[in-house]
């Protein structure tokens, strides 16, 4: 696949599109996850043949796909799973959801690290559980982990802790050293982990996710991991994402949460997700190159037009934090690019401490849209 796939322009307006409808006409949209690029042409054509079979009843498990999923985190991942181990779900959101629910103790709390994707918190509200935040530290080289004050906190309370990685919005991308002392230390005070693994296809050069449930049995054992096929292969409309639970007993606890809750998945989804596993791989190859070449692009023009903006390259998805707390926009960067640069990002204050005066900015874009939402940045601020 050329590059000039991803460089096509689509018109998403008009097409009750979350983020090319909010906003009016003339604000280019950089905000919510997902990616003005085509899906494969593998899924579209799985779709199609799917839909040409005009009768929609009720599908049985899909061995095939559940081969092809752990086929797929062995293959990209190094971690071997086995099918009875994975659940298939809507969302990684309501995974997040269905685990705290299941594993929430009475005077636990929900232990999250911050900044983080905003719908961590409503996991906390939605579960009538209290919220323990972990700030990550702003350092020269990026954002770390303070290990001394995650396990304080850890200890003081924390019954699920609901670890990002790759990281939304810094996009870290946590070393086995890091992954092993946070494992650690949610063994040592019996908190279950919640592993948000949605963005982990999307890594760059050098870099490597490794699961953490993959570092231990003990760990495998406490770890329940949500990934899925929306980020990677930019099919988050079609709601499918899994869990992989090596612990039988937690399985049980899972299904036994959800009963009578959750139906099947869905027939033009698993038939996308079967196609996506097996049959995409050089499509993402040609997609990592695209977004790391888009993720460059962006570092060199925020160096050289917009020095005051503060940015860490991306080790892993298509997001990018930026930090504009010394320009003093008013009232604020989010309304201040809105505004005055119509470009629409996420605003930053809605992603807890620290996050106001940043914005969040989705590269995931031909590298033309990407060009002119910068470019009008720049003209606003001078």
């Amino acid at each position: 696949m050329k590059n000039e796939n991803f460089d096509q322009l689509i018109d998403r307006k008009h097409n009750n599109s979350i983020k090319w409808d909010l906003y009016p006409e003339e604000v280019l949209p950089l905000w919510v996850a997902d990616m003005d690029f085509a899906a494969p042409p593998p899924i579209l054509e799985a779709m199609q043949k799917r839909i040409d079979h005009p009768v929609f009843g009720y599908e049985g498990p899909d061995a095939e796909l559940l081969e092809a999923i752990c086929n797929w985190v062995e293959r990209r991942h190094h971690w071997k799973v086995s099918p009875d181990q994975v659940m298939l779900m809507t969302g990684v959101v309501s995974g997040m959801n269905w685990v705290a629910n299941t594993f929430k103790e009475d005077g636990k709390d929900l232990l999250i690290q911050t900044p983080v994707y905003p719908p961590f918190f409503q996991v906390a509200k939605n579960t009538a559980t209290g919220l323990i935040e972990a700030p990550l530290t702003q350092t020269d080289q990026g954002y770390q982990i303070d290990f001394d004050e995650f396990e304080k906190l850890a200890s003081s309370g924390a019954g699920v802790f609901i670890l990002c990685n790759p990281h939304n919005p810094v996009g870290r991308i946590y070393t086995r050293a890091e992954l092993e002392r946070l494992g650690e230390i949610c063994l040592r005070y019996g908190i279950t982990i919640c592993a948000d693994e949605i963005h982990c296809d999307l890594v760059y050069s050098g870099y490597q996710h490794i699961s953490i449930a993959s570092l231990s049995d003990e760990l495998a054992a406490n770890t329940i991991t949500l990934m899925a096929a929306s980020k990677t292969f930019n099919i988050p409309g079609l709601n499918f994402s899994f869990a992989i639970i090596p612990n039988e007993d937690n399985r049980n606890r899972m299904q036994k949460a959800a009963a009578g809750m959750t139906g099947h998945a869905e027939i033009l989804a698993n038939a996308a997700a079967k196609a996506a596993f097996t049959q995409c791989d050089d499509w993402l190859v040609d997609l990592l190159g695209y977004l790391e070449a888009n993720r460059d692009y962006l570092m060199n023009f925020v160096l050289a037009e917009m020095p005051e903006i503060k940015i860490y390259q991306p080790q892993g998805t298509y997001l990018a934090w930026l930090d504009c707390r010394t320009l003093g926009l008013k009232p604020d960067p989010y309304q201040f690019f809105l505004s005055d640069a119509k470009v629409a990002l996420n605003d930053g204050k809605t992603f807890g401490t620290p996050g106001e005066g940043f914005v969040r900015l989705n590269f995931g874009c031909p590298r033309a849209t990407l060009q002119q939402a910068l470019e009008r940045m720049a003209a606003a601020l001078h």
